[in-house]
C-alpha cells in the first residue's frame, strides 16, 4: 500500500468519525425546539392544561423551585419548633463548589422562602447577613445556579410575550398607506440579514426565528418578559379564566388568594400595551390582534444578564441607564407610519422584571445600586425618561456586618429589608461534610470513629462560646451529665442544633423540653455563630492538624486532637471555653468504653427469658414447693437458693436479704394485680409482652453488661492478648481468650463501624488509659 493510499484511508476514517459526531449532536441537542415560540391560541391551550405552572410570577416560580429541591427529614424535635431539611439537591448536587447549610440556617431560609407564595413579602430586598468566611457568596451562587437550571426546564418553564407583526396585513391594500421608500428600505433590511441588527450595549432584543417566509414579519420581544396572558385587558381576564380553567382547588386559589392578584391587576409593559392598542385600531378586531401575539419560553441566562443580573462591588454602573434600539425603532415607525405610536425605550431593569437582581456585598458601587432600588422596591416602578417601567423582581444582596453602616443615612430603607442571618456552621455533621468535601472522603479512614466529629465540636464551641441561659433554665442539675457533656452544656446544644435529643437525658429533662423551651433555645441560637473560628480558619486549622498527625501505620486518635489544640497559639486557645477540651475527652472516653462493653457483652436471650419466667412462677409459690412453670414447662424447686441465684442478676451480689424480699413482694403484687388479671387475661398478651417481663429483662441485661468489663480490670492475659491481636504472638494465647478477643474486635467492626485496625487501637487505648477503672462506679 502506497503512502497516498494510507493517507486517503486515514482521511476517510476521520471524515466518518466527524460525520458520526455531528449526527450525534444533531440528534441529541434539542434546546432550540423548546424555545420555539407558539401562537397565542396554542398558549391558551397550554394554560388550560397546566394553569398552576403557566400562571406564575418570579416569586411563585422561585418558591416552587425551592419546594422541588428541598425535603423534610424526620428528627427528634417537634416540627412546630424546628424542622430538619435535606438541602443537598439545592446546594450540593452537581455543584463545583457546594454550600453546606446547617439546620438552623436552613430553617431561617425556608421560613422566608415559604412567604414568597403568600404575596406579602414581595416588595422587599432579602439581605443575607453574616461574618466573613461564613459562605455567603457560595450560598447565593449555588442558589442562583439552581434557579437558572430549573427555570430552563419543563418543570420551571414560564412564557413571555413576543409580537410577530405581519407586514402585509399592516401595510393595507393601498400602497399609499405606507411611504413606499420606507417600506422598501425595511424589506431590503430584512432580506439582507435579519440577524445583524445593530444594538447599543446592553440591548435585550433578540431576532426570533419563525417558520415560513421570514421577510413577511417583524418580531418584537417584550422588553419586560411579561406573561402573554397579561395582554388580555384586565376587565376581561376573570371571565376568560373562568371559561378556560376547570373548577378545582387551583381555580379557587386563583380567584381568592393574594398571591394571584397580579394575574388580574398587572399590566404589560408600555411597548406591548402600545402595540396592542395600535394593532386594535389598525385591524379593528381583537382576534386579528391575537393572531400576531406569540408566547415563547422565558430563557434565563446569568452570563447574558437575561432574567438574572448579578453585580459585584467593583462593577461600574452605566453612565446613562436608558437603552434604545434605533434599527428596530425605525422598523416600527415605518410600519405604523408614526414615530410617536410606540416608543421602544427601556433600562437595564427591564431585563430583570420577573427575574432576579442580586448584589454581591453592599459596598463601593453596590451601595449606589442598593439605594437606587429603594423606589423600585417600594412602588415597583422605574422611570425611563417619560415612560414608566414596571419592575417586579426578586432582590437579593449579601452583607458583611461592617457594611450595614453604608445604609445608615437611609432609615426609610430598613422596612424594605428582610435580613436573613448566615452565621458560621453550628452543626457538627455539617461541619464535617465541609472537611470531607474540601479534603476528600478518604480522610475519614485516617481517623478513629468520633475523633473527626470531635475536631468539628472544638471548632463549633468557639462560635457558641458563652453559657446558654435557656439551657440553664431547662437543665437544673448539669453535673449529673458529666460523662456525656460539659458543664456549660455546649455539647448538648450542638446535639439539638443538628436535630437530635440525646438518649442520655433523663425522662424528666426530656419531658421538660417542651415547645416553649425549644423556641427559647432556637431564639437564643440567633446570637451564636457571629464570632469564633470562621469557615476559612477552620479549614486552615484542619489542614495543619491532618498533615501533622496522619500516619500510615496508625489512626488519628483523641489524644492527638487534644495535644494539637492545647499547643495552638494563644489567641485560638482563648476562644475555646475553659474546661471544654477535658469535658470532651471525658465524654469520648466514656462513650468508647460503652462501645467496648456492648461489643464484649454476649448473652443467650433464650436463657435470660427462661430465668425470668421461672422466677415469676417461683415467687408465686411457697418456699419448699416443687412446681412446673406454666410458661417454660420446666420443673422448679422453689428454694431461697434458687431465687437468690436469679436475684443476684436482677439486683446485685451485694443485695441483702431485705432488698431481695422486697423485690419478691413487688414482683408478686405486679403479677397478680396487673400482669395476670389484666394484661394476660383481658388483653391476651403472652408473658414476654408484659410490663413485668420487660422490667425484669432490662434489669437482668443491665447487670450482665455491668460485669462485662471484668476481664479489662482483672485479667492481665486478656489485656495482653488484645495488644497481641493480629500478630504471631496472638496464636500463643489461651483458646478461650483468643475467642473472646476476636469476638470483641468483630463486634466493634460490625456494630460501630471500626476498621479491624481501629478496633484493635481503641481497645489498646482503653487499656493504656485504664478506662475500665476510671469509670468503674459510673
Amino acid at each position: 500500500m502506497t503512502m497516498d493510499t494510507k493517507t486517503s484511508s486515514v482521511d476517510s476514517d476521520a471524515a466518518g468519525s466527524v460525520t458520526q459526531a455531528l449526527d450525534f449532536l444533531n440528534r441529541n441537542i434539542r434546546d432550540y425546539q423548546r424555545h420555539k415560540p407558539v401562537a397565542f391560541q396554542e398558549f391558551l391551550q397550554i394554560l388550560n392544561a397546566k394553569p398552576s405552572q403557566i400562571l406564575r410570577n418570579i416569586f411563585q416560580s422561585f418558591h416552587d423551585m425551592i419546594q422541588s429541591h428541598v425535603t423534610e427529614i424526620e428528627n427528634d424535635i417537634d416540627h412546630s419548633a424546628i424542622t430538619k431539611y435535606d438541602t443537598g439537591t439545592l446546594f450540593m448536587e452537581g455543584s463545583d463548589t457546594p454550600y453546606f447549610p446547617d439546620m438552623l440556617f436552613a430553617n431561617r431560609f425556608m421560613k422566608q422562602m415559604n412567604y414568597l407564595r403568600h404575596g406579602n413579602q414581595q416588595n422587599r430586598i432579602y439581605v443575607f447577613y453574616g461574618p466573613h468566611g461564613c459562605g455567603k457568596s457560595t450560598f447565593l451562587n449555588n442558589l442562583l445556579e439552581k434557579f437558572e437550571q430549573y427555570a430552563n426546564t419543563e418543570e420551571g418553564l414560564r412564557y413571555e410575550v413576543v409580537w410577530r407583526l405581519d407586514v402585509k396585513k399592516l401595510k393595507g391594500p393601498e400602497p399609499s398607506l405606507m411611504r413606499l421608500s420606507s417600506f422598501e428600505k425595511l424589506i431590503q433590511y430584512i432580506d439582507s440579514d435579519s440577524t445583524s441588527t445593530e444594538m447599543k450595549p446592553g440591548s435585550d432584543q433578540k431576532q426570533v426565528q419563525f417558520e415560513g417566509p421570514e421577510p413577511e414579519f417583524i418580531e418584537i420581544p417584550c422588553l419586560c418578559h411579561d406573561n402573554p396572558f397579561l395582554v388580555i385587558p384586565k376587565d376581561q381576564r376573570r371571565a376568560v379564566l373562568d371559561a378556560l380553567i376547570k373548577n378545582d382547588e387551583f381555580k379557587w386559589k386563583l380567584f381568592t388568594e393574594k398571591q394571584y392578584e397580579w394575574v388580574f391587576k398587572d399590566e404589560v409593559c408600555t411597548v406591548c400595551a402600545s402595540i396592542y392598542q395600535s394593532l386594535l385600531e389598525r385591524l379593528g378586531k381583537p382576534a386579528k390582534v391575537f393572531e400576531m401575539l406569540y408566547a415563547r419560553p422565558y430563557y434565563f441566562n446569568r452570563r447574558l444578564g437575561n432574567g438574572i443580573s448579578v453585580f459585584n462591588p467593583g462593577d461600574r454602573p452605566l453612565r446613562r441607564n436608558v437603552i434604545l434600539n434605533q434599527m428596530l425603532q425605525s422598523r416600527i415607525n415605518a410600519l405604523f407610519q408614526d414615530s410617536n405610536v410606540i416608543n421602544y425605550i427601556y433600562s437595564s431593569y427591564a431585563k430583570i422584571h420577573n427575574g432576579i437582581y442580586a448584589l454581591m456585598d453592599i459596598k463601593s458601587h453596590n451601595v449606589e445600586r442598593m439605594v437606587e432600588l429603594h423606589n423600585i422596591i417600594s412602588e415597583a416602578i422605574h422611570k425611563v425618561e417619560n415612560v414608566e417601567e414596571h419592575v417586579e423582581a426578586l432582590f437579593f444582596a449579601l452583607m458583611n456586618p461592617e457594611d450595614k453602616q453604608n445604609l445608615k443615612d437611609f432609615p426609610s430603607f430598613e422596612d424594605r429589608i428582610q435580613y436573613i442571618d448566615i452565621p458560621y456552621v453550628l452543626d457538627v455533621t455539617t461541619e464535617v461534610k465541609i472537611y470531607l468535601n474540601i479534603f476528600g472522603r478518604h480522610i475519614e479512614s485516617g481517623f478513629l470513629p468520633m475523633v473527626l466529629d470531635n475536631f468539628a465540636r472544638i471548632i463549633i464551641c468557639t462560635r457558641i462560646g458563652k453559657k446558654s441561659l435557656a439551657l440553664e433554665q431547662w437543665i437544673k442539675d448539669p453535673k449529673k451529665y458529666l460523662n456525656f457533656c460539659d458543664e456549660e452544656l455546649i455539647l448538648l446544644l450542638m446535639e439539638i442544633f443538628r436535630g437530635s435529643i440525646p438518649k442520655w437525658l433523663s425522662d424528666e429533662d426530656k419531658k421538660a423540653l417542651d415547645k416553649k423551651m425549644m423556641k427559647k433555645i432556637i431564639v437564643e441560637s440567633e446570637e451564636y455563630g457571629k464570632q469564633g473560628l470562621s469557615g476559612r480558619d477552620s479549614i486552615k486549622l484542619f489542614d495543619r492538624f491532618y498533615s501533622k498527625f496522619v500516619k500510615e501505620d496508625r489512626l488519628i486518635n483523641m489524644l492527638d486532637l487534644c495535644s494539637f489544640f492545647n499547643k495552638l497559639e494563644e489567641p485560638i486557645r482563648q476562644m475555646i471555653p475553659q474546661g471544654f477540651l477535658s469535658s470532651l475527652l471525658r465524654m469520648y472516653d466514656y462513650s468508647i468504653l460503652q462501645q467496648v462493653k456492648e461489643s464484649l457483652y454476649y448473652y443467650n436471650e433464650e436463657q435470660i427469658a427462661k430465668d425470668i419466667k421461672n422466677y415469676i412462677t417461683a415467687v408465686t409459690n411457697e418456699i419448699g414447693s416443687v412446681v412446673d412453670c406454666i410458661f417454660t414447662k420446666e420443673e422448679i424447686h422453689v428454694t431461697d437458693a434458687f431465687l437468690e441465684s436469679i436475684e443476684i442478676r436482677l439486683l446485685s451480689e451485694s443485695a441483702d436479704e431485705k432488698r431481695r424480699q422486697a423485690m419478691r413482694l413487688d414482683v408478686l403484687k405486679e403479677y397478680t394485680g396487673f400482669t395476670l388479671s389484666h394484661e394476660i387475661m383481658i388483653e391476651g398478651k403472652s408473658i414476654d409482652q408484659t410490663r413485668l417481663f420487660h422490667t425484669l429483662h432490662e434489669r437482668y441485661v443491665h447487670s450482665l453488661k455491668k460485669r462485662v468489663l471484668e476481664p479489662f480490670i482483672d485479667n492481665a492475659n486478656f489485656r495482653r492478648a488484645i495488644k497481641d491481636f493480629d500478630t504471631e504472638e496472638f496464636k500463643a494465647h489461651d483458646k478461650r481468650i483468643k475467642r473472646d478477643v476476636t469476638f470483641l474486635i468483630d463486634n466493634l467492626v460490625s456494630k460501630f463501624e471500626y476498621s479491624k485496625q481501629g478496633a484493635n487501637e481503641i481497645c489498646i487505648y482503653v487499656i493504656d488509659n485504664d478506662l475500665a477503672n476510671k469509670f468503674k462506679d459510673s
